[in-house]
This record gives structure tokens, C-alpha cells and sequence, in this order.
């Protein structure tokens, strides 16, 4: 793989560093600009609030829409036998004479007659799907048994046949002793569950890799690789979905992802999105990891409904062939799952597309031994994910470089460069400005008797308070989606799950807006996240 498509170590360009510096600047840029404009002139800085503020609203109609619309098509998603729908794909001519005139109103449904219209008329370029193969792999670095064989066993339980599943445990040489041991013991519980169960230790201190999750994946990918070429498996018909240690498989992810391999003739230039829900142990979580998990969740609800914006996250899924020949993962970034859509976007120069799949994969919600150790932790982790603006300069210096040298044409390139850092620096500064800039301009001119400036604070809140209505359709929906109560907690723990809603303009500048300028700082002044700071799992009993 050509040298050109790896971050580099060490000391950068200088074109490099202009965009690592870039999201930070224009971050802090827009918070000291609103002091400076509200002293120069109390109205002009009051026309800048509003400007932000009115497209605080916009985006709240937005995601109220998107909300409830992602919500009803991850409810129609789950509820579509795939595995039959597979089957259909093994016969298509057949299926096709039997389905054609169907008055199907399911999710999907239109589409899959178009699917097997197509491959009645082009089947020797579709694969057989019954010699598609699921490679799993899910790292581990210091997680117990308890954490661990519950993700095993929700694979286990997949509508796709098992003996077309080879499970990988990648785990960590930094895990030590123990580490080993479980693994051991999970590959002698679960060796007869699946086609194979594999073990593979990550050694500890390799030359050019970060310490984080990236480096680990694609050691076991090279070594699936040699794995499925030694068992003659038809490596362009392997997917392989990487697994976070806390992910809970839907039973028909694996067998949607199968379906649209089989069904795109681009499928070695796909990769597959589940929806990220962090609603496994919600019902333990405190407010504020809570409130997160909840509005992330919902974040990739949203994200599912704009496939022009969808980008690589947490889990995912990609063909072995398209991973083997770009080298798997980035070795050298903490934040390999959203870095890997650029990878494989400048790879394949631009012919590249994530697939949203509309089946969900539930993970943790953030939970420490303590309220204080939970708060910090749920930090840490926001603040790996806001590190994803060190893609900026990926990006950037691959956009800003003469034409002869370019990957993909530059307005191809130029609209996804603007929504990565837009993204990143609304994520800075929209929670701060939201809640306090409303008395900026006035605070500014204290002496003014500008009538404009007196009641911006007013104008803000009325405008705030329409902005309210999406927060409102969220926290209903939020409430639909929540696992069911457990019979350990009373009835007055669902009304502390509304309640909660009262911290949110809280855990938003302290998770939002903060951890954005933490990451956005670090980058500024060259001192690189490189060491993947593992969020401790805890069950609570």
C-alpha cells in the first residue's frame, strides 16, 4: 500500500501542521469573536449570536425529523426475516416469479424485488450466498469473562449459520496473565460453537504503532488472512466485522450485512454500518453517562437516515478482500474506526460508499466503580472520539495539493473536507454560545442602553425554547428505545430516566463542547493522543 495513505509520525509538514492547528483556531476564533464584535458594536455582535443561535434551530427541526423517522426504520429493519430474504438470493429467478407481485409493504421489500430482478438477469456476477463467510473479530485488553462471553454468545445466537462463522478473540500481550488465561477459557467453552474459534495475541511494543485498538486489529487481520487462504475459504466472499469487547450483536445483523454483500455488484468497495446503541446496561448507568449514551445513540440514529454523511463507527463491516489489500487498519491513529472510512476512501481514490445497515449493535453505556470515577471515564472516552479532528489534516493536506497529485477530484473531495470540520467545531462551541452568549453583547457594553442588547437574553431563550421541541421528541422516542426495566429497580427509576433530561445543558459543555477543545488543543500544540486510554467495564450486580 502506497506510503501516501498513512499518518505520519514524528514531525509533520508544515501543510500538515496548518490543518492539525486549523479546527482549534476556528473553535476559539468563534468564541473570542463574539466578545470582540459585541464591544466594537453591541448590534453586530447581537447579528453574529443569532446567526448561530437560528442555525441551532434549524439543526434541532432536523434532527427532531430524523429522530423519528430513524426510529421507525430501525424498528422495520428488525422486524424482516433475512435469513429468508438470503435465501431468496440463493434462487433468484425462482424467488422473483414468486415475490414480483406481491403487495409486500415491509422494510426493504421494493428494493430486494429489484435485487433479485437484477441477479435473474446477471447472476454469475453475484456470489453463491450460500459460500459467504462471517469473520468476527473482537479485541480484548483487560476485560473479564463476564464482559466478554455475553458479546460471544449474542454472535452465537445469529440467524446466519454458525458454520459459516469463524470467531477471532485478538487479544493483548499488555493484558498479561490473565488476560491469557481468559482467553483460553473462552476458546474451550465456545470451540464447538462456531466454523473455528481463534485466539491471537497481540504482541506488546511493535515498532510504529500507537497503543490503541487499530494496531490490534490488524495484527489479526493479517493472520485471518493467512488463515482463511490455508482453509481454501473464498477470500472475496469473507466479510469481517470488528467487535468491540462490550458489543451485543443483533440476531439479524450478520445476515442483513450478508445480504447487501451479495446484493451490490460494488461490494469489495462497501463497508457496513450497523446503528451503535449504548443501551446494554442503561439502566445502571448514572445520569450523566446516561444522558450521553442516549444522545449518541441517537446521533447514530440520525447518522443512519443521511447516508451522504455516514462515516465509519465503533463496529463495523468490510470485505477481507478489500481490507487485506490496504493493509486492514491504521496502526498509527487511537481513532481507527472513523479514520478507516478515509483510508479506504483515498485507497480506492474516492470509489468508496458506506452502507448503513439498519440493525443495531448495542454497547455500554459508560460506568465507573464510583459517580466521580464514572464522570471521568466517560471524559476520556468523549474526548478519544473528538480526537477524530485529527482526520482534518488527513484530509486537508489531501485536498489542498496540486491536481497532478491528487487522489479524488477536489469537488468530490472539497463537501466531505467542510462536514468533517464543521462537525468538529459546532461540537466545541455550539453548547457554550447556546447557553451563555445570550448576555455577551450586553455584558460587553454594560453602560448601553441599546435596547437590542437589553433583551437578546430574551430572544436567545424564545428561540432556545422552539429549539426545545426536537430535545422533546428525542427524549420521547429515547423513552421507547430504552431496554426494558429490570426487575431490580422500582417504577421510580423510569422517572428518573425523564428527570435526568434536567443535566442536559450541563454534560453538553462539559462533554461536548470541552472534550472537543481538549482534543482540538492537543492538536494545536502537537502533543498527539497516541495511547488508547481503554474504557474500564463494570457490571453491576
Amino acid at each position: 500500500m502506497s506510503r501516501n495513505l498513512e499518518i505520519p509520525q514524528g514531525k509533520r509538514s508544515k501543510l500538515y501542521r496548518f490543518f492539525e492547528i486549523l479546527p482549534g483556531a476556528i473553535s476559539y476564533t468563534a468564541i473570542i469573536l463574539l466578545f470582540i464584535l459585541s464591544w466594537v458594536n453591541p448590534v453586530i455582535g447581537a447579528i453574529y449570536l443569532f446567526i448561530i443561535i437560528a442555525s441551532t434551530l434549524v439543526k434541532a427541526i432536523g434532527i427532531a425529523f430524523r429522530s423519528v423517522q430513524g426510529y421507525k426504520v430501525i424498528k422495520r429493519a428488525e422486524s424482516v426475516d433475512w435469513r429468508a430474504r438470503m435465501e431468496d438470493l440463493s434462487s433468484p429467478h425462482e424467488a422473483y416469479e414468486r415475490v414480483r407481485n406481491n403487495n409486500d409493504k415491509s422494510y426493504h421489500f421494493e428494493e430486494h424485488v429489484e435485487n433479485l430482478k437484477f441477479m435473474t438477469a446477471m447472476s454469475k456476477e453475484y456470489p453463491n450466498p450460500q459460500k459467504v463467510y462471517h469473520i468476527v473479530i473482537m479485541t480484548a485488553y483487560n476485560e473479564g469473562i463476564e464482559i466478554l462471553s455475553p458479546s460471544i454468545q449474542a454472535v452465537s445466537q445469529n440467524s446466519f449459520p454458525n458454520d459459516r462463522i469463524i470467531f477471532v478473540l485478538a487479544y493483548e500481550e499488555r493484558g498479561g496473565e490473565v488476560m491469557e488465561q481468559i482467553a483460553k477459557s473462552l476458546k474451550s467453552t465456545y470451540k464447538d460453537t462456531f466454523r473455528d474459534f481463534l485466539t491471537i495475541k497481540h504482541p506488546a511494543n511493535l515498532r510504529g504503532e500507537v497503543i490503541g485498538k487499530g494496531p490490534n486489529l490488524t495484527y489479526a487481520g493479517h493472520a485471518v488472512a493467512e488463515y482463511a487462504k490455508k482453509k481454501h475459504l473464498p477470500t472475496e466472499n469473507i466479510i469481517v466485522t470488528s467487535l468491540d469487547s462490550d458489543n451485543h450483536m443483533h440476531p439479524k445483523y450478520l445476515d442483513n450485512v450478508a445480504y447487501e454483500f451479495v446484493a451490490h455488484p460494488n461490494r469489495q468497495r462497501l463497508s457496513y454500518q450497523p446503528v451503535s446503541l449504548f443501551m446494554n446496561n442503561i439502566w445502571d448507568a448514572p445520569a450523566p453517562s446516561r444522558i450521553i449514551a442516549v444522545s449518541n445513540s441517537f446521533f447514530n440514529i440520525i447518522t443512519t437516515m443521511r447516508p451522504h454523511v455516514i462515516r465509519n463507527f465503533a463496529s463495523h463491516s468490510q470485505p477481507l478482500q478489500a481490507l487485506e489489500a490496504m493493509d486492514f487498519w491504521s496502526k498509527r491513529t487511537i481513532v481507527e474506526d472513523g479514520h478507516q472510512y478515509w483510508r479506504s476512501l483515498f485507497f480506492f481514490h474516492g470509489d468508496y460508499d458506506v452502507l448503513p445497515i439498519r440493525i443495531p449493535i448495542y454497547q455500554d453505556a459508560v460506568i465507573g466503580d464510583s459517580l466521580w470515577e464514572t464522570i471521568k471515564a466517560q471524559f476520556v472516552q468523549v474526548r478519544r472520539w473528538d480526537y477524530g479532528a485529527s482526520d482534518v489534516a488527513y484530509v486537508g493536506t489531501r485536498l489542498f495539493t496540486p491536481r497532478d497529485k491528487r487522489i479524488m477530484p477536489f469537488w468530490r473531495l472539497f463537501p466531505k473536507f467542510w462536514r468533517l470540520l464543521d462537525g468538529h467545531v459546532t461540537l466545541a462551541i455550539m453548547a457554550p454560545i447556546v447557553a451563555f452568549g445570550g448576555w455577551v453583547p450586553m455584558i460587553m457594553n454594560i453602560s448601553s442602553h441599546d435596547m437590542v442588547t437589553y433583551n437578546l437574553p430574551n430572544i436567545v431563550s424564545i428561540v432556545e425554547t422552539f429549539a426545545a421541541v426536537g430535545l422533546i421528541i428525542t427524549i420521547i422516542i429515547s423513552l421507547r428505545i430504552l431496554p426494558k426495566r429490570p426487575p431490580k429497580y422500582r417504577k421510580s427509576r423510569s422517572l428518573l430516566m425523564l428527570l435526568q433530561w434536567i443535566l442536559m445543558p450541563l454534560t453538553s459543555i462539559l462533554y461536548q463542547s470541552l472534550a472537543a477543545f481538549y482534543a482540538q488543543t492537543r492538536l494545536m500544540l502537537g502533543f498527539y493522543m497516541e495511547r488508547f486510554d481503554v474504557t474500564k467495564k463494570v457490571i453491576k450486580k
